[in-house]
Formats: C-alpha cells, structure tokens, sequence
C-alpha cells in the first residue's frame, strides 16, 4: 500500500518575549500563528473498518492538536522559567491571565520542538508525524521534519 501525507492546519494567537534577545521581540508581543501538521501513513485497508481508506480520521487528528496544543495556547503568554520574565508571569497569572512557563526560549523554532514532542506522545502508532509548519507572521516560519530528528 502507497504511504500518503496529510495536512491539517491550525490557527491560535500566542503572546512571548524572548529574555535576552537584541531586538524588538525581547518585549512581550504576539503573534496570530498558522500551525500545519503533517502525518504520514497508510490508508487503512479494512473495508468493515469505518475509517476505510484514510491514514487517520481529520477529525482525530483535530482532536490531539487541539488539546495538546491549541487550547493551551490560544491566548496564552509564554515565558522562559529560567529568565527574569518569571516575575511578570507570576503577577500575570495573579491578575487571572493564561500563562505557559517553558524550560526553552519561546521561539517558533523551539515551540515547533515542544510541539512535536506533544504530538508524538498522542498520535496512533500505526502512523508517524512527517512534519511542523509554524508560520509566525505572513512571511516568516519555522519547520520541523522527522526525518531530520530521528
């Protein structure tokens, strides 16, 4: 049987400062981020199998990027654990606001390897994550690719 790719793709809007970068974006800010997800796999051959003929379900595949990903966060900010903007957060999260603490840069690059992870963890074995797309604005993303970091 052929192995066919799909794509889903994801939107969520996501606030960052990187502690310690020359440029603007150390100030908190945000961004209306595009999230691809790409898996890659066999259409299932059973003919009794409801699922007939797909790699997986859009609608599965839907479910775990929504709950490992875009519900956390959508409208969320992200702070470094390890940086000064810890003291932000804090006072953030007591004023009621959605607050992620990561032990990594908030990056696209390094959000693209936080989210592979979560995926990975919850997709069906009998197929794999190709790859990551996450556009960060209208002319800049980031990609992650299996196949490189295996």
């Amino acid at each position: 049987m052929n192995k066919i790719r799909i794509t889903k793709q994801f939107d969520f809007e996501t606030g960052h400062a990187l502690y310690g970068y020359d440029g603007k974006c150390r100030n908190v800010h945000g961004h209306s981020y595009k999230l691809s997800v790409t898996v890659i796999g066999t259409p299932i051959e059973d003919a009794q199998d409801v699922k007939y003929g797909m790699v997986i379900d859009f609608k599965d595949l839907k479910v775990i990027v929504q709950e490992e990903i875009v519900e956390k966060f959508d409208h969320a900010t992200v702070f470094n654990k390890n940086t000064p903007h810890v003291e932000l957060a804090h006072e953030l999260q007591i004023r009621g606001h959605n607050v992620i603490l990561v032990d990594y840069q908030p990056t696209t690059e390094m959000m693209l390897v936080d989210f592979a992870e979560k995926i990975n963890a919850k997709i069906p074995k009998t197929i794999s994550l190709h790859s990551l797309r996450l556009q960060e604005t209208g002319s800049s993303y980031a990609e992650w690719f299996a196949s490189e970091n295996s």
